[in-house]
């Protein structure tokens, strides 16, 4: 492996351009510090290996079984635990050491891997009143800054490595150290940012499988799978898989001897890394890494206790300003004198600089605001996408070059418009906000590509500091949806006010337009139901077609654009039946769907669908391609996972940040072997319109569909 670090010079052997495509799991070797066996899954026959097998159980290793060959009885202990894909055995004595396996269940063999165990195992009640000493820390530390430097002080400890970081991932991928514990002598990277590139796509997704990895020394000669032929063999959930080169590169780059790195995973998304370095090379026995893998998961639970209380006081401390501001109108103010006596307030409210309120030729400012003619410029721009939803940006120069000019009392703008007799845009400003962002070394510098130079990832550590313009701090999902209900308090506040003002004098009017309302509500039902009528009666000739046309392949094409024409029809249906159709809470909605897809099957499929739905307010538009989505995701577990009989199915619907994730697991016969229909193109049709993405998985047994996209429209 010296001669693999050394000579990256030719740009085949080490595309770093190349990283996110890299098949880290099928390296073909593995870190030479321990063994590993491969076996027939049925017959339990070694048929490959790596690593100085030889040296610890003899040269005739290949082709004896493995209760023969490791001394225990495999087959008992794989038989006891039938739906583990990782199980751990007992203890393998070999020539001259002794070694921790485990065992990995694949779909043909097994991989077995032998670590060697150390001479000392502290007892049980050692580890788990240590395990308890450091979450009891935890739970003591105020707020998540806090939290992490526990944590870097409690994995250090229990890991025994030089340097110790709690590193977390940011919306745009980029990461950030929050704490760090390390000796004296070396350097810091604390609050420091790394590009969202040191840490490719592919290797994110391992760090959720593979909760803890070592690298206990970055120098090592790979050990290769032999005989030949196994070159091409899924090492996912291998601890002693080799590693990248390019990774090796880099940490030799950070000066970095030996690391390991611990994943901090919430509902199985990756939050962030405990990364441990050590200036030379360092293992971390079994027994420590299944304590590391234990401490963060109570380190997850309490960073989601803590975020969690975060936006508990901050949603109650906008619902008591917002309370404040209301409190000021009344029947008899107008919106003219509310604005100009309650401004401030509305500034404050949202912690702007600025408020601002344009209607026609009025404009009403309060705080420290922009020209009135940027204001106007700004309200011109904003005007139409905030009629809807709430209008927010933290970097408005980027979105309106002519903003640039007043970026330093305007970089951020909250906007809504009120449909008043003359549209009402309500606008509050931040201020520039300097950011000088920290990075470990320059993000921004390429890595050299010319003839004769080696190609590295970044050679350089060095903190370099960028101050970000132009961007205000970011507007809170929590400040979105106070200015979102201000809008229709505010607009419930006038029209009592033009009611209170009007009643006597405009009685009749009053009635004929109620009577215009009434008769628009029928109009808008008679237009739903002529749509459904229309819906219906497509789909009864697609079905008439179908039965007629007498060719099984049309028959089945039909039923098929027969099943996703009743889906549209259901969509429409539910969402043109709630009063609300500029926005819904798509948990609600999810819920109701999922009742009307459900009735539309067999009735015993009513008690295998579990829901785990939390609150999401969404727009319409999106709501449509989401029900569309999980509808074809439902119908497809009907009809693929069980063969049309009755079967779990688990719907789940959660937020993570400005993202919403919508997962569909069954315990069916798993992935399809034909991806490619039309079904999978329109699902990959919707998710692309959503700006999301869709990721298939093993569910063990069953499919797992996840679908991530971002709550509002980017």
């Amino acid at each position: 492996m010296t001669d693999v670090i050394a000579k990256m010079t030719d740009r085949s052997e080490f595309d770093v351009d190349g990283c996110d495509r890299e098949p880290i799991h099928i390296p073909g070797s593995i870190q030479p510090h321990g063994l590993l066996f491969v076996a027939h899954a049925s017959t339990l026959e070694t048929i490959a290996g790596a690593g100085a097998i030889e040296a610890h159980f003899g040269a005739g290793w290949l082709g004896r079984r493995l209760p023969e060959l490791l001394s225990q009885s495999v087959a008992s202990t794989l038989e006891a635990r039938p739906t583990s894909v990782t199980i751990a055995l007992g203890q393998v004595v070999g020539a001259t050491a002794t070694f921790d396996a485990t065992a990995h269940r694949t779909s043909d063999v097994l991989l077995i891997e032998l670590e060697p165990a150390p001479p000392t195992l502290p007892s049980a009640i050692d580890v788990l009143t240590a395990m308890e000493e450091a979450a009891a820390t935890f739970e003591q530390a105020f707020g998540l800054r806090e939290l992490c430097e526990r944590a870097a002080k409690a994995f250090r400890h229990l890991t025994g490595f030089d340097r110790v970081m709690l590193y977390r991932f940011l919306d745009d991928d980029a990461g950030v150290v929050l704490a760090e514990d390390r000796a004296p002598a070396l350097g810091t990277f604390l609050n420091q940012h790394f590009p969202a590139s040191d840490i490719p796509q592919q290797a994110r997704a391992r760090y959720v499988r593979n909760r803890v990895r070592v690298i206990p020394d970055i120098r090592y000669e790979p050990a290769p799978l032999r005989p030949e032929g196994f070159s091409g063999l899924d090492l996912s959930d291998v601890g002693l898989r080799s590693v990248s080169p390019i990774h090796l590169r880099y940490l030799a780059n950070m000066g970095v001897a030996g690391s390991a790195s611990v994943s901090i995973v919430q509902d199985g998304a990756l939050w962030g890394l405990v990364a441990c370095h050590n200036a030379t090379p360092r293992a971390l026995p079994l027994h420590v890494r299944m304590a590391c893998r234990a401490l963060a998961g109570s380190l997850a639970r309490q960073i989601r206790a803590k975020e969690d209380a975060e936006l508990y006081r901050e949603r109650i401390r906008l619902r008591a300003a917002e309370d404040a501001v209301v409190l000021r109108l009344g029947s008899d103010v107008s919106l003219a004198t509310f604005f100009a006596t309650a401004g401030d307030d509305m500034r404050r409210m949202l912690g702007a600089d600025s408020f601002a309120a344009v209607r026609g030729s009025e404009l009403y400012v309060a705080g420290k605001s922009p020209r009135h003619e940027d204001i106007r410029a700004v309200a011109s721009h904003v005007a139409e996408a905030a009629k809807a939803t709430p209008f927010a940006t933290d970097r408005l120069p980027e979105l309106l070059p002519s903003a640039e000019a007043c970026r330093d009392l305007a970089s951020g703008v909250l906007a809504i418009t009120m449909s008043t007799d003359e549209p009402t845009i309500l606008m509050w400003f931040r201020a520039e906000q300097i950011e000088v962002v920290n990075w470990a070394g320059n993000p921004h510098k390429q890595a050299a590509t010319d003839a004769g130079v080696p190609l590295s990832p970044r050679a350089s550590f060095e903190s370099w500091s960028e101050a970000v313009r132009g961007r205000s701090a970011p507007w809170t999902l929590f400040e979105i949806e106070a200015a979102s209900r201000l809008r229709k308090t505010m607009f419930e506040a006038r029209q009592n006010r033009r009611l209170f003002e009007v009643n006597r004098e405009l009685t009749a009017t009053i009635a004929d337009n109620e009577s215009l309302l009434v008769q628009k509500d029928y109009l808008m039902k008679e237009v739903h139901h002529r749509v459904q009528n229309s819906l219906q009666l497509v789909s009864s000739f697609l079905g008439l077609q179908g039965r007629a046309v007498g060719d099984p392949i049309l028959t089945g094409h039909l039923e098929e654009a027969q099943r996703r024409l009743s889906a549209v029809a259901m969509v429409h249906r539910r969402l043109h039946t709630d009063e609300h159709v500029q926005s819904v809470d798509l948990s609600r909605y999810i819920g109701d769907l999922c009742s009307e897809i459900t009735a539309s099957m067999d009735a015993a499929w009513g008690d295998h669908l579990t829901l785990e739905l939390a609150p999401i307010l969404i727009s319409t538009d999106r709501a449509i391609n989401v029900g569309l989505i999980l509808t074809e995701l439902v119908i497809n577990a009907n009809k693929y996972a069980y063969g049309g009989r009755p079967g779990a199915i688990v719907i789940a619907l959660d937020q993570q940040r400005n993202r919403f994730r919508l997962v569909v697991a069954d315990r069916g016969v798993g992935i399809p072997s034909d991806a490619k229909g039309f079904g999978t193109r329109m699902l990959a049709s919707m998710v692309k319109r959503l700006s999301g993405t869709m990721e298939q998985a093993d569910n063990g047994p069953g499919l797992r569909v996840t679908i991530t996209a971002p709550i509002g429209e980017r």
